[in-house]
């Protein structure tokens, strides 16, 4: 189907054309529109061009190493080599500002996410598009100057007919360009359609875009100025030309040294164009183009110009130099198989506001100094050059606007990366993007399971105030709001006010109210199945021996065989609460008469050792608090489970207890929430919990959790645990296939230990060593390193909310203000954030 561009995109605009070769008079665009017609996705121009339009998603900034540059680049120039000859290559990278909007159908209910969608409400921050225009020059074109420019005509001339031979040419080599760039695993490549280009009526198209600059939304009709200045409705326009080999820098690569970012030990790689793409903070569109001519063709005309030069280098030292610098292209097109062809790269800014202009031209410009550019704004040919810049008109590129070069140095100036993206998965958390803070979806647990992971356990490493409890904090709330189930061992009171918040189950010790569990009750609609028993009896057993004691075949049978005696006299008599008290009772007046029944020797079980050792346990004994609970019973059910072991990490019993409780409240969420995500945090905990004998039971989350749709997390703030500990290195970093790390600045001197633990690349490295070097002013946040499968590294920030910083700060001051103002409101935790929140912002 025919799409006639005129009907769709020429008549929204009227052009106020001011040309420099007649006098000031006014055109409508129509009349010298040079597109004639898009048939087939593919755009025709008037004078036989046909060009092909290509979307590409590029990697993201700061994800690269120094070979994935290079690779990247290599990528780039295989591509561009299979370009038959008469192609124009046209790369333009759109960099707009806007500002973020939150998602309108967010849980109301979510109290946390609400405050921080309030908090990013508007935050700006640059969107990015790439695309790649191709076109197949006609064969009977002359070349463009900027003097002749179709711009500048009275009339256009009408096309000759398509041919079918050149449009299969081009669509095979677009093909071949496509498959290369999609093979290299750096980026995406797709076909844009006719509404990519010029809309459907209601949304704009590029060109459309491109005509008016007013982003994507409904046609605007704007008129276009050229004089004095390159004006575009109420954009004023800033042209900045690459064009000049000796305005640019002598030597290029596909990377250059970000300097924010880098250490006195570690250099940070961004792609050589970054600093007039991502990284330059205005509206601006990049355009690169490379004319691909006749190899053979252009050096003989090189050669035929170095001869020229010869003979008149004895009358001119300028022509003695420029001979030198031909011969010096034709050797190295020769020796070194280079692809010869022309040149040029453009960058244009605008804004709606014409005070910002001298701004935005010092930003620009200190940009272009960046990569050692000296910048040429464009005045008198800065029409032509936009007039080029539409897609499909790349033919009009002038040629005294471009210069020879080769496709590999020319490579480096192509914009290689784009801003940070969102995941599609709907399970994840939110987190910044690494430049604006802007909010981002990131899935770090089921997304990578389907390329680069192959379990979801997650190893925290951060030094003291780094921000670790903060983050655990958001990722365990986050899970648990998505349907997840979470159990925390802490050691530092970090997930109190969390825990008020989501509603959970906190224990803790202290003499007024010491911590209390109760393992035999079984709530409404639970069975007592064998996992249920298998928990209890391990529980059982665990207070009977001591570590270094082993107990017979024998002895584990009685103790499964009273259990089982005991839920059945349960049955009978519905009156009778379960715990350990009612348990102990069983024993003494029930159960031992059976084993008498069947004539159990005291050497295969002796009852008075059992009983007299859980004696302790029992009404009126010294521990008798902690099996007996009659409040927060259902834990299975209860998504969010605390176990604070601070006051109690150092006693012989109650430690190692609790422990033994809290693993047997994972497991038994493990096994028995069919289809529901488990995950146990263990904080600084773990070094106790290994102390107690539990160094098996971590191994051995780490290595079952996965198969139950389970996570094990272990968090650690101290970096010598990671070199020295055995359970971190056999258990954890191998079993843990995301490493989350916060700032360890203060170790860099003992980065290699670590990196070498950790087994971590030079590239992570270079990441992990970047963190918080660049911090934005007046901001409060802190950036993250996650690595997932050794493979895919980033850096976010993770910026929370005022109401999210009191809900999960650690700091005693905050805490006691949030306590404050709870009680103030009726004990209503989220009212009393909400007050904080106002009154320190007053």
């Amino acid at each position: 189907m025919t799409l006639i561009l005129i009907l769709l995109a020429v008549t929204l605009a009227a052009v106020m054309l001011q040309s420099r070769t007649y006098k000031e008079n006014e055109k409508d665009l129509a009349e010298i529109f040079p597109l004639w017609k898009l048939e087939q996705n593919c755009l025709l121009s008037k004078k036989g061009d046909i060009t092909i339009g290509l979307r590409l998603e590029l990697p993201e900034i700061f994800t690269l190493s120094d070979e994935e540059y290079e690779a990247l680049h290599f990528a780039w120039l295989k591509a561009i080599k299979v370009l038959p000859a008469g192609t124009i290559f046209h790369k333009q990278d759109w960099f707009t500002q806007e500002r973020y909007k939150p998602d309108s159908g967010a849980d109301p209910d979510n109290f946390l996410m609400r405050s921080s969608d309030r908090f990013f409400n508007e935050r700006p921050f640059l969107a990015h598009q790439s695309f790649v225009f191709i076109t197949l020059v006609a064969a009977d074109r002359k070349p463009v100057t900027s003097a002749f420019s179709s711009l500048l005509k009275k009339s256009m001339v009408p096309s000759r007919a398509t041919d079918k031979v050149l449009y299969q040419k081009l669509k095979e080599s677009i093909g071949q360009f496509s498959r290369i760039l999609d093979d290299s695993g750096f980026m995406k490549v797709s076909l844009l359609s006719s509404v990519d280009l010029v809309g459907n009526g209601k949304q704009q198209g590029i060109i459309e875009n491109y005509l008016n600059l007013s982003g994507q939304g409904y046609p605007v009709l704007k008129d276009i100025t050229f004089k004095p200045n390159l004006k575009i409705g109420g954009q004023h326009c800033l042209l900045f030309s690459l064009a000049d080999a000796d305005k640019l820098p002598a030597q290029c690569s596909p990377r250059i040294n970000y300097e924010k970012y880098a250490t006195d030990r570690t250099r940070f790689s961004v792609g050589f164009s970054s600093p007039i793409g991502q990284l330059l903070p205005v509206n601006h569109i990049y355009n690169q183009f490379m004319v691909i001519g006749d190899s053979p063709k252009t050096l003989k005309e090189m050669e035929a110009k170095r001869r020229r030069l010869q003979s008149l280098s004895t009358y001119s030292r300028e022509n003695l130099i420029s001979r030198d610098a031909t011969a010096e292209f034709l050797n190295e097109a020769i020796s070194q198989a280079r692809t010869p062809i022309r040149a040029h790269f453009n960058l244009m800014c605008w804004t709606d506001k014409e005070d910002d202009l001298k701004e935005i031209r010092n930003t620009a410009t200190a940009a272009l100094a960046a990569m050692e550019v000296i910048a040429h704004e464009e005045t008198v040919g800065a029409p032509q050059l936009w007039w080029a810049g539409i897609a499909g008109n790349e033919a009009e590129l002038p040629d005294n606007e471009c210069f020879h070069s080769f496709a590999e140095q020319a490579s480096c100036f192509l914009n290689m990366e784009t801003a940070y993206r969102s995941s599609q998965s709907p399970f994840g958390i939110r987190l910044g993007d690494r430049l604006t803070g802007v909010p981002l979806h990131v899935d770090i647990s089921d997304e990578p399971m389907q390329s680069v992971c192959t379990n979801r356990n997650k190893l925290v490493v951060g030094g003291s105030g780094s921000g670790k409890s903060m983050f655990m904090c958001h990722l365990t709330r986050s899970y648990v709001q998505q349907g997840a189930h979470c159990v925390i061992l802490d050691v530092g009171h970090s997930y109190e006010g969390l825990c008020k918040l989501l509603g959970g189950y906190y224990f803790t010790y202290t003499e007024e109210n010491p911590i209390k569990f109760n393992p035999f009750y079984i709530g409404p609609g639970d069975v007592l199945d064998t996992e249920k028993k298998e928990s209890i009896k391990t529980l059982l057993v665990g207070l009977w021996k001591a570590n270094d004691e082993s107990f017979r075949r024998s002895e584990y049978v009685a103790v499964s065989n009273s259990l089982q005696s005991f839920y059945n006299y349960l049955d009978r008599d519905q009156s009778i609460f379960p715990c350990f008290d009612s348990y102990y009772e069983f024993l003494q007046n029930h159960f031992i008469r059976e084993l008498e029944g069947d004539k159990v020797k005291d050497r295969d079980f002796d009852m008075h050792n059992f009983l007299y050792v859980l004696r302790p346990f029992y009404k009126g004994g010294e521990f008798d608090y902690i099996l007996n609970a009659r409040e927060n019973l259902d834990v299975l059910r209860q998504p969010f489970v605390v176990l604070e072991l601070d006051n109690i990490k150092d006693h012989p019993i109650l430690f190692s207890i609790v422990t033994l409780l809290a693993a047997e409240l994972f497991i038994s969420k493990m096994r028995n929430l069919k289809g529901v995500r488990k995950v146990i945090v263990i904080e600084e905990a773990w070094k106790a919990i290994a102390k107690a004998g539990m160094a098996e039971f971590i191994k051995y989350l780490y290595k079952t959790v996965r198969k139950y749709f389970g996570e094990a997390i272990v968090v650690t703030q101290e970096i010598d645990d990671l070199i020295t500990s055995p359970i971190i290195k056999e258990a954890i970093i191998n079993n843990a296939d995301c490493k989350i790390l916060l700032d360890l600045k203060k170790f860099t001197n003992k980065f290699d230990s670590i990196q070498a633990t950790l087994g971590m690349t030079n590239k992570g490295r270079d990441l992990v060593l970047s963190l918080n070097r660049a911090i934005e002013p007046g901001k409060r946040y802190r950036e993250i390193y996650i690595e997932l499968g050794n493979t895919l590294m980033k850096v976010y920030r993770f910026e929370p909310s005022p109401e999210e910083y009191y809900a999960y700060s650690t700091e005693q001051k905050d805490k006691l203000k949030v306590q404050q103002y709870t009680e103030r409101y009726g004990g209503d935790i989220k009212k009393g954030l909400r007050e904080l929140v106002k009154d320190m912002a007053a």
